[in-house]
């Protein structure tokens, strides 16, 4: 093996290690992650690719005393029943292998947890802990610019997907949330968005806490075979 070939297996394995070790945490240590690992996380995620250059993430980051606020009034709306007012709709519906891989990761969540099966207000309760970051000391929301439209929310993805990779390298722990954009209205108006901005999603972070068994499952992936067609002929 050449030193290129080397040298390329290497890099991509630092990025398969990543990729491997990253998970949605859903419990975090009560400890700030200070600003410069913070600033670095950003500074990482903004090298992401966009249509035309664009990028049209925007990014408002909640920590401290911001963040209970915050916190305390989406929980208020959410446990109350109100705040369904996504800017993107979500998924009509899940069926077929969607929903089979949508069953699985969380029949895993609640098997973990202790929860029996069809137990849904056990699942409401777990439900409601996205209001309150699963116990993170920071929250990121993601918006974007609304007449970009869905091409925004896609760039606005793949920023999400390499801010976690970033934090993953630097030692922390993320979940991104589409439950957060259910309340964009609410967001909007409380951290003084504008009209134009429409809110994707938003990620909790922080230290994983390693101890807590909800950060003892992983989930599965499909394969190659199950998701690529090879055209060559």
């Amino acid at each position: 093996m050449d030193a290129k070939v080397s040298q390329n297996q290497d890099r991509i394995g630092v990025l398969e290690e990543l990729l491997n070790e990253r998970y949605s945490v859903r419990a975090f240590l009560p400890k700030d992650v200070d600003r410069a690992t913070i600033e670095h996380v950003l500074t990482t995620a903004q090298r992401t690719a966009s249509w035309c250059n664009s990028q049209p993430w925007q990014v408002v980051i909640a920590s401290g005393g911001a963040k209970e606020r915050f916190r305390q009034l989406i929980y208020k709306e959410a446990s109350g029943g109100l705040g369904d007012d996504y800017d993107f709709m979500p998924p009509r519906e899940y069926a077929g292998v969607y929903l089979e891989r949508r069953r699985e990761s969380g029949f895993q969540l609640y098997n973990t947890l202790g929860i029996a099966r069809g137990d849904r207000s056990a699942y409401a309760k777990q439900a409601l802990e996205n209001y309150n970051f699963f116990g993170a000391p920071h929250v990121a929301i993601i918006h974007t610019n609304e007449p970009l439209g869905i091409y925004g929310a896609i760039d606005c993805g793949a920023y999400v997907s390499n801010f976690m990779l970033a934090a993953q390298a630097l030692g922390l722990g993320t979940i991104p949330q589409a439950a957060l954009a259910r309340h964009s209205g609410l967001i909007r108006r409380h951290f003084n968005l504008p009209d134009d901005r429409r809110v994707v999603c938003g990620i909790s972070f922080g230290y994983a806490d390693n101890a807590h068994k909800i950060n003892s499952y992983r989930t599965s992936r499909a394969t190659v075979a199950d998701t690529v067609t090879f055209v060559e002929k």
